[in-house]
């Protein structure tokens, strides 16, 4: 439990044991599930947690309310990490009443078929008031942030945002560590295909006189609250916020790695920026998209396969491709011994992107690179950067 303000206080749960957050996403320290508690003449929780760390919820909720019985649920999304305890925080306090979109209400069967909601729920839109006393809860509408039925409360007394999965970041609260890197993949793996989407909510975020931000994953945030704001802002206008290159690479047999660190290396000596060079065999697959979104440039060489693309990369391109990568430069390196399609391959999906600015030619390398390859590496590390 932990004082947000002298009315607000977080009452969410570390869970340090998740190794797969959405059962595809490796997080080495874990995750946070966030949960507030507002006491005021009425009370009222916004948002609940993951069913793994449920008990400890509750008993982190009746410490906090002293013996109080809450008035309010608010509910602001209802992916099962942050709502899987409500049927049972209804059926603990039966005056409680759930605040949601309509969207939000009409999913609840969907988790909960046997717990009948019948005259204890109360719809919300754009714009619309909850008066707790002294704190009135005013609702914003955040479709797609991520899910159809989400919005975000603002707390005018103490101008807290609490802004649902917005803002959020991988690992517990904890452990201590720099917020951009995790947050970013957070982002570009949970929100990025939605960037128009996250927008329109910055937009209605610019109106409101922020002093906190409070997000349903990672901590709370209250101080110079325009970087996170301006990161957010450039993540979601798909902008790079990086000079630098990704270099992603398949290679079966090493041939194609070879090709790939030799690449990096010249980019590196001409001055390209940050470089990263991710083995799409291995590395964690949500750090190559975050560092994909991150780079204005990047080089994608594989080796062909079946006459067609070895799937480590055609992974990576349809992960790219689902998460609306697009605004970027990026170079070509295909490898195959007798009938080389990877570059066809790997053309064909990026054409399927938004703004992809592919560089020319597709460098070929036959089976191990040679030193007559050189001056292909070369000339297309110029070209990137030109």
């Amino acid at each position: 439990m932990k004082q947000i303000t002298r009315d607000v206080v977080y009452i969410g749960a570390d869970d340090a044991d998740l190794d797969l957050f959405e059962s595809q996403y490796i997080v080495p320290n874990g995750i946070s599930y966030n949960s507030y508690l507002i006491l005021d003449e009425q009370v009222a929780i916004l948002d609940t947690v993951d069913r793994r760390c449920g008990a400890e919820w509750f008993a982190e909720l009746e410490q906090a309310l002293g013996g109080r019985r809450p008035d309010y649920l608010v509910v602001q999304h209802m992916e099962p990490d942050h709502s899987a305890c409500i049927a049972e925080a209804m059926e603990r306090y039966p005056a409680l009443r759930l605040v949601a979109t309509e969207r939000a209400l009409r999913m609840l069967p969907l988790y909960f078929e046997s717990f009948d909601f019948e005259g204890r729920t109360q719809a919300v839109g754009e714009g619309d008031t909850l008066s707790l006393g002294a704190h009135t809860l005013q609702f914003h509408m955040a479709p797609m942030v991520h899910w159809p039925e989400v919005m975000v409360t603002y707390d005018r007394a103490d101008r807290l945002l609490f802004s649902a999965d917005a803002f959020g970041k991988f690992g517990v609260l904890s452990h201590d560590e720099d917020w951009a890197c995790e947050a970013r993949r957070y982002y570009f793996n949970i929100c990025g295909k939605y960037g128009n989407q996250v927008q329109a909510l910055l937009k209605k975020a610019s109106k409101l006189d922020i002093a906190k931000i409070c997000p349903l994953h990672g901590p709370v945030l209250e101080e110079n609250l325009g970087y996170y704001v301006g990161l957010y802002d450039t993540w979601s206008r798909y902008e790079a916020e990086t000079e630098g290159v990704l270099v992603a690479y398949a290679s079966i047999h090493g041939g194609t790695a070879e090709a790939a660190e030799m690449l990096a290396g010249m980019l590196d000596a001409k001055g390209a920026g940050k470089i990263a060079v991710a083995d799409l065999s291995r590395c964690d697959m949500a750090e190559a998209i975050e560092d994909a979104f991150r780079m204005n440039r990047m080089v994608l060489a594989a080796a062909s396969y079946d006459g067609g693309l070895f799937p480590p990369m055609l992974d990576f391109l349809h992960h790219l491709q689902s998460k609306g990568f697009r605004n970027r430069r990026v170079a070509l390196i295909e490898n195959g011994s007798w009938a080389p399609s990877a570059g066809r391959e790997m053309a064909a999906l990026l054409d399927t992107m938004k703004d992809i600015e592919r560089v020319t030619p597709v460098v070929t390398i036959r089976g191990r690179m040679k030193q007559s390859d050189l001056g292909a590496l070369e000339a297309l590390a110029d070209a990137l950067l030109a």
